[in-house]
Order: C-alpha cells, then sequence, then structure tokens
C-alpha cells in the first residue's frame, strides 16, 4: 500500500450529547455506541490508519472521559490520537476552531462526524483532492474553502441540505428559486476545509458551520460530489438496531 505524506490532519466530530439516542447514550457517548461489535469510532480510525493518515484530533463533552478511556493515544488503531475537550459542546465550527492548534494544518484538514456509519468511505480520495487543490492555488486560484460529501437524502431527511451543480455547492439562499431542485442533497458531516474558514471564529466560542458554508458558497469556494458508498446517519435507537440486523 502506498502511504502518503501530505500533511492532512483528521478531526472526528465527538462532542455532542445525542438526545435522541436516548437512553443508550444517558451512560456512553454516542460514537462509541457500536454495530457489529465495533464502535462507530472504531469503523472510521480503522479506515484512516489503513489509508495512510496518521493523526487525528478528536473532540468531545458529553462523557469525553469515556472516549479517551477507549482511544487512548492510538496507538491500537497506528494513529497518534490527541483530545480537545469542551465542558460545554462548542458546536461544530466552534469546536473545530478550538482544536486548530492541535490540527496544526497546512492548510486543508478532514473533518468526519463521529455518528456516522460509512464503513467503506474512499478516504485515499481526500490525498488526491488536496493535491488538486493545493495545485490550482499554485496557479493562483482562490484558495476553495471547503469540499463536502453528500449522499442521497434518507427517509428521515426527504428535504436534503444543499444542491450540487457539480462540482459547486449552493444553499436555498443562492438559489431562492429553487432552480436545482432535483440534485439538492444531504450533508453527510464529512468534509476537507480550509483553515481560512474558521478565521473569524474565537476559540472556545459557541459556533455553527453552516453559516461560513452559506458565506463561502456565495463566493463560489465550496465544492463537493456525491458520495458513492454506503452511509448512514445514525441517529436513533431504531436506525442502529436496523443497522446491526443487517450483514
Amino acid at each position: 500500500m502506498q502511504l502518503f505524506n501530505a500533511n492532512i490532519p483528521v478531526m472526528i466530530l465527538a462532542a455532542g450529547r445525542g438526545e435522541r439516542m436516548r437512553p443508550l447514550t444517558d451512560h456512553l457517548p454516542k460514537p462509541l455506541l457500536e454495530i457489529h461489535g465495533k464502535s462507530l469510532l472504531a469503523y472510521h480510525l480503522e479506515g484512516l490508519s489503513s489509508n495512510g493518515f496518521d493523526r487525528v484530533v478528536i473532540n468531545h463533552a458529553w462523557l469525553g472521559q469515556k472516549i479517551e478511556d477507549a482511544l487512548q493515544n492510538g496507538q491500537q488503531f497506528h494513529l497518534n490520537i490527541s483530545y480537545s475537550p469542551e465542558e460545554e459542546a462548542l458546536e461544530t465550527a466552534g469546536g473545530i476552531a478550538k482544536a486548530l492548534q492541535l490540527l496544526n494544518p497546512e492548510d486543508y484538514f478532514l473533518v468526519i462526524n463521529g455518528d456516522v456509519f460509512t464503513p467503506d468511505f474512499p478516504f485515499q480520495r481526500i490525498f488526491d483532492l488536496v493535491e488538486q487543490f493545493r495545485a490550482d492555488i499554485d496557479q493562483d486560484a482562490p484558495a476553495l474553502m471547503a469540499h463536502l460529501f453528500l449522499a442521497a437524502n434518507p427517509i428521515h431527511h426527504p428535504k436534503g441540505d444543499f444542491y450540487l451543480n457539480s462540482p459547486y455547492i449552493f444553499s436555498d439562499e443562492q438559489l431562492a428559486n429553487n432552480a436545482l431542485s432535483q440534485s439538492k442533497y444531504t450533508f453527510t458531516g464529512i468534509g476537507i476545509y480550509h483553515k481560512d474558514l474558521f478565521q473569524s471564529i474565537t476559540p472556545g466560542a459557541k459556533a455553527p458551520l453552516a453559516p461560513l458554508l452559506k458565506k463561502a458558497m456565495g463566493s463560489m469556494l465550496v465544492e463537493g460530489e456525491l458520495l458513492k458508498t454506503t452511509w448512514h446517519d445514525v441517529g436513533t435507537p431504531e436506525r442502529l438496531l436496523e443497522l446491526n440486523k443487517v450483514r
């Protein structure tokens, strides 16, 4: 297997309370819930390790010590794992901004929601994409702020999140007339981001991700693609049960 030295750190978001997953999350952080005997976090970490990534930062809040106890420094996955604890969950952009010092990206880094199940995610593609983004910057193109992975809308989220007019992604604000209504998809919670996207966020402050993305979309600085592999938002006990039934 070819390994890469591309300085692409990874952040896994694991600070959420998991209210919809209660009572399962009353005593266990949501990303440690298991599918076929393996935690959601373990699926991510194994995929990252086997594809040449080595640096991972995990943020946590609710029962975060249990995540650290389970994963420790990442040696069991052949990874270097560090943690960004939050006394109170800072939302997505806030959590990322707080962790940037630990991530220390050259420019781009990968972010994955800790509560999604995508065992066959194409991690190798991340290196190709970042290489392309860096080459574009070398040709004096403006730095792309984000590359989002989208999925077909699941039953529980039929309206989707963003429009894909390949390669660009838009929100309702950019397409008020719904001109691309047939190509609106759900954000998987997986994306490549440029560190400058978060420069307006004070570390330690709460901040959602959507406003940052929408602003960048207005400048045509957000691209994306439709994920062609298995992806599930493991949001309720019922969905977790169904995934454990499937082999």
